[in-house]
C-alpha cells in the first residue's frame, strides 16, 4: 500500500462513509484539521446515503454520549447502517440499539445473566488458553501474531462465555472478521450480508439448542430472563447474541494487535511493560486510548438543537468519532504519543454513560493477559514486516502483523 496522502484543501473532499478514505489520507492530521477547524462538521451527501454529522473534539463527544435523550441510539448506531433507506434491522432490539427505560431494562437483565461466577469461570481459562498460544511461539520463527495469537483469544473467550462448541469456533472467528471489514477492498456488500446472515442463523440453532439443553452460561441465562416479567424473544436473544459475538471479538483483538505494532517497533516502550516499570492497568488503558479500534458511533437527533454552534435537526444523523477525541490534544497532553503510564487516562474506546461497552471487563482482561505473558515468557518483541491495515469505516486496526518472540 502506497504511503498516504495529507489532507486535501477542501475537508468536502474526505467521504467518511468510503473505506478507501482510511487508507488514502493520513487520518491523524484529518482529525486534527476538523478539531482545529470544524469541529462539528456537516458531512455532505455521498453515493452511500444522505448528510450527516461529524462530531471530532472530546468535550463535544462527551457531551453527546451524556445526552442520551437529545441523541438517540435505537435507529442505529453504526454509520453504514444509519445511512440504509431501511436503517438497521435490529434498531430497538439489540441492547446499543435502544434508549431509556428499554435500555436500562434490557441492559439489567443482561447484566445479571452475566454473573460474577460465569465472568471468573471465564478469565480464570483464559491465562491458560494465552499462555499457551504464546509459549509455543516464544523463541521461533517470525509469525503472524494477529491470526495466530490475537485472533484467537477474544472470540475463544465469548464463545466460552456463551457455551458454544469449540469446534465451531474457527468459522465464528472467520465470519466475525469478515462481517464489519475486510482485509482489502474485494469484499462486496453482497458477500458482507451474506456473512452477517449466517451468523444470524447460527444465532438462531443455538437457541433453539439451549432452549433443549440449559447449561451454566450466559445464552441458558439469557433464554431463562424475563424484562419486566415477560421472556426475551428468540429475536431479541439472536441479535444481543450476534452484538456480543461481534463487539467481543474486535475491540480487544484489534487493540492487541495495534499495542504489538507498537511495542515491537518502540524497544524503550517495550522494555518499561516487560519489567513492570508501569501498571499495566495503566498499560491497557492506554493502549485502548491509542489504538481506538471501533472509530465510530452513530447517534439520531431526537428534536432541533444547538450544538456546538451548529443548528442540528430533529432526524439528523450524527457520527461521533472517538478515534480523534481519543487524540485530542485539549483532553490529552502529548496525545498523538503512546504512554504506557498515562494517567488519568479518561478515554472513549469503550464509550461513556448508558451505552458504555457491555464487554469492557472481559476486553481489559484479555489486554492484560496478553501483555502480562508477553512480559514474563519474552525478552523482546520485533516487528519483521508491514502490519496489514483493515478496509472499514467502523474499525481500525490491523488484519496481519509479522512478529519474532525472543
Amino acid at each position: 500500500m502506497s504511503e498516504p496522502l495529507k489532507v486535501p484543501v477542501d475537508l468536502a473532499e474526505i467521504d467518511l462513509s468510503d473505506p478507501k478514505t482510511f487508507w488514502t489520507y493520513d487520518m491523524d492530521a484529518v482529525w486534527r484539521r476538523l478539531r482545529d477547524e470544524h469541529p462539528v462538521h456537516r458531512h455532505p451527501a455521498t453515493p452511500e446515503g444522505r448528510e450527516f454529522w461529524v462530531l471530532s473534539r472530546y468535550d463535544d463527544i462527551m457531551a453527546m454520549y451524556k445526552d442520551d435523550k437529545g441523541f438517540l441510539s435505537a435507529p442505529g448506531n453504526m454509520l453504514e447502517s444509519l445511512q440504509k433507506p431501511d436503517g438497521d434491522p435490529a434498531a430497538g432490539e439489540v441492547l446499543v440499539m435502544t434508549d431509556s427505560t428499554d435500555h436500562t431494562a434490557l441492559r439489567t437483565v443482561l447484566m445479571k445473566s452475566f454473573t460474577p461466577r460465569i465472568r471468573q469461570l471465564v478469565v480464570d481459562r483464559l491465562q491458560a488458553h494465552v499462555e499457551r498460544l504464546v509459549s509455543e511461539r516464544v523463541g521461533g520463527p517470525s509469525f503472524d501474531f494477529a491470526h495466530e495469537i490475537a485472533d484467537a483469544i477474544p472470540m475463544w473467550v465469548i464463545c466460552d462465555l456463551l457455551g458454544f462448541p469449540e469446534e465451531d469456533r474457527p468459522r465464528l472467528l472467520e465470519l466475525s472478521r469478515y462481517a464489519l471489514s475486510a482485509a482489502d477492498s474485494d469484499q462486496t456488500a453482497e458477500e458482507r450480508w451474506l456473512i452477517r446472515n449466517e451468523l444470524l442463523i447460527y444465532c438462531s440453532e443455538m437457541v433453539d439448542e439451549r432452549r433443549d439443553n440449559p447449561g451454566d452460561d450466559l445464552l441458558s441465562r439469557m433464554v431463562e430472563a424475563r424484562v419486566d416479567g415477560r421472556p426475551l424473544s428468540d429475536q431479541e436473544i439472536i441479535l444481543n447474541l450476534y452484538g456480543f459475538l461481534l463487539a467481543g471479538d474486535h475491540t480487544s483483538r484489534l487493540a492487541m494487535i495495534g499495542a504489538l505494532e507498537n511495542l515491537g517497533n518502540r524497544p524503550d516502550q517495550w522494555a518499561l511493560v516487560r519489567d513492570g516499570e508501569v501498571p499495566m492497568s495503566a498499560v491497557v488503558e492506554e493502549v485502548i486510548r491509542w489504538t481506538s479500534p471501533v472509530m465510530h458511533v452513530g447517534r439520531t437527533a431526537a428534536y432541533d438543537m444547538e450544538f456546538g454552534g451548529a443548528q442540528i435537526k430533529a432526524g439528523d444523523v450524527v457520527t461521533a468519532w472517538n478515534i480523534s477525541a481519543n487524540r485530542d490534544e485539549r483532553f490529552f497532553p502529548d496525545a498523538d504519543r503512546f504512554v504506557p503510564g498515562r494517567t488519568p487516562n479518561k478515554h472513549l474506546g469503550f464509550g461513556h454513560g448508558p451505552h458504555f461497552c457491555f464487554g469492557a471487563f472481559l476486553g481489559r482482561a484479555e489486554i492484560s493477559t496478553v501483555l502480562s505473558t508477553l512480559s514474563r515468557l519474552t525478552r523482546t518483541v520485533e516487528v519483521t514486516g508491514a502490519a496489514q491495515p483493515l478496509y472499514s469505516t467502523f474499525l481500525r486496526g490491523y488484519s496481519g502483523l509479522p512478529l519474532v518472540l525472543r
